[in-house]
This record gives C-alpha cells, sequence and structure tokens, in this order.
C-alpha cells in the first residue's frame, strides 16, 4: 500500500483535522469474508475495496479485461482525494476456488 498527500488541496479546501489517516505504508489487511472489514482498516476505505474483495474472493478475475497483470489482484485507492491510499488486492491461493 502506498499513502500520497496533497497538501496544497488540504490547505485550500478542507478544514484542519487530527489524526485524518491512520494508514500506514506496509500495513497488511486480510479479509476472512468479503463482507467483513478487516480490523484497522479505515470505514472508508473498505466502502471502495469491499465489492473488488468479494470478486475477487469469489473466484473473479480480469475485473476489467487486460487491467492487471494477474487477473487475480486489483490496484485501488480509497476516496480521500486530500490523501488517497493505494492498496493492492490480490485473492489468496487457498481462498480462490478453482484457481
Amino acid at each position: 500500500m502506498r499513502k500520497a498527500e496533497y497538501p496544497d488541496l488540504s490547505a485550500q479546501y478542507e478544514n484542519p483535522m487530527e489524526d485524518a489517516c491512520s494508514m500506514e505504508e506496509g500495513e497488511v489487511f486480510i479479509a476472512e469474508d468479503w463482507n467483513c472489514k478487516p480490523e484497522g482498516l479505515c470505514d472508508s476505505a473498505w466502502t471502495t475495496l469491499a465489492p473488488f474483495v468479494m470478486a475477487l474472493a469469489c473466484g473473479g478475475t480480469d475485473i476489467y479485461p487486460g487491467w492487471m497483470k494477474d487477473p487475480h489482484t486489483a490496484m485501488l485507492s480509497c476516496n480521500d482525494g486530500f490523501r488517497p491510499v493505494s492498496f493492492y488486492l490480490e485473492a489468496l491461493e487457498e481462498a480462490v476456488p478453482h484457481r
């Protein structure tokens, strides 16, 4: 996972916030069930990620044809326009039926 920040946008448009994002680069989250947010993952990020986690967990591949080198993966970002966090999703082999 990678975290970006746009302080110029924050200064211009955002009300000051303490601890607006607690995500740390390199954190790993494992979803045991596609509809259960992993502990410590931001609610907003989970809203974005959950449909893709469900698709991959249910054996879906090539979510957007030709998008990812490995069709069992996805790269997505949360919807925070000031501090977007990118997440690499991959289906664990034991979780994917008929992989």
